[in-house]
């Protein structure tokens, strides 16, 4: 997958099996934000007031105000007439109104960085975490990865086992809210790679399983990594910015 993140120009089209990724510039001004916040639901202005933090609650609201502009372009509609529900693991998908029920997305967000993911029809699933120095990783490693992917990981140089300690994160993290399920059977039950190439390697539930997901990874330049999981072959991915005017 290219570095390239194309300027929107508003008319983006999203074809059936097509993913479209988006990086977004959210701001966390209390003036901008306020310019922004009436389309959320009661649920989400009460879901932002929970965060401790203004910052926090500043950014929620301009994420979700983001993902309501970026689903409403697709569906055809206005951001505030969107409604969401809930799967038993907490991912949101659209209500079913009859006009955007094949819309499937998809939001991670870390440091300064918010992606989406937006497809038709197939599952999706995204994450990007930032890069931090952290002295534990081999240790969390060792609980949550799996046997083989833990191995990898002890296998490769120390100086290079962050950047591939955050691929596999990113990888799992991605498949495991592509499926949504919350994955009962553990972490440790499937297995992905920690090399440039992104790949579902191994599932407990066999290889159907591995053959029905295609990973990528995602160029997010210095201090980041992030990562696609979308369910079937590849119908081709679109990367684009966005952001407030």
């Amino acid at each position: 997958m290219g570095d390239i993140w194309s300027l929107a120009s508003g008319d983006e089209r999203l074809e059936s099996g097509q993913v479209h990724v988006w990086r977004a510039d959210v701001p966390t001004e209390s003036a901008r934000v306020e310019d922004v916040q009436g389309v959320l639901s009661a649920d989400e202005h009460a879901r932002a007031e929970r965060y401790p933090l203004a910052e926090s609650r500043r950014r929620f609201v301009a994420a979700r105000a983001v993902l309501r502009h970026l689903l409403a372009h697709y569906a055809g509609c206005s951001p505030d007439q969107l409604c969401f529900a809930y799967g038993a693991h907490g991912k949101p998908h659209l209500a079913d109104d009859g006009s955007s029920s094949q819309l499937e997305f998809n939001m991670s967000h870390s440091g300064d960085v918010v992606l989406y993911a937006i497809a038709r029809g197939r599952a999706v699933g995204v994450d990007v975490e930032h890069l931090r120095a952290r002295g534990n990783y081999m240790r969390i490693a060792e609980r949550f990865f799996s046997i083989e992917e833990y191995e990898a990981l002890s296998a490769l140089p120390e100086e290079d086992r962050p950047r591939a300690f955050y691929r596999c994160w990113t990888r799992k993290e991605a498949y495991v809210k592509a499926r949504g399920d919350g994955i009962a059977a553990g972490l440790d039950s499937f297995s992905v790679s920690l090399d440039e190439r992104a790949a579902l390697l191994r599932s407990d539930e066999g290889t159907g399983e591995t053959a029905r997901w295609n990973m990528s990874s995602l160029q997010l330049g210095e201090g980041y990594i992030g990562a696609l999981c979308a369910e079937g072959s590849d119908g081709g991915i679109a990367q684009f910015t966005w952001s407030y005017r």
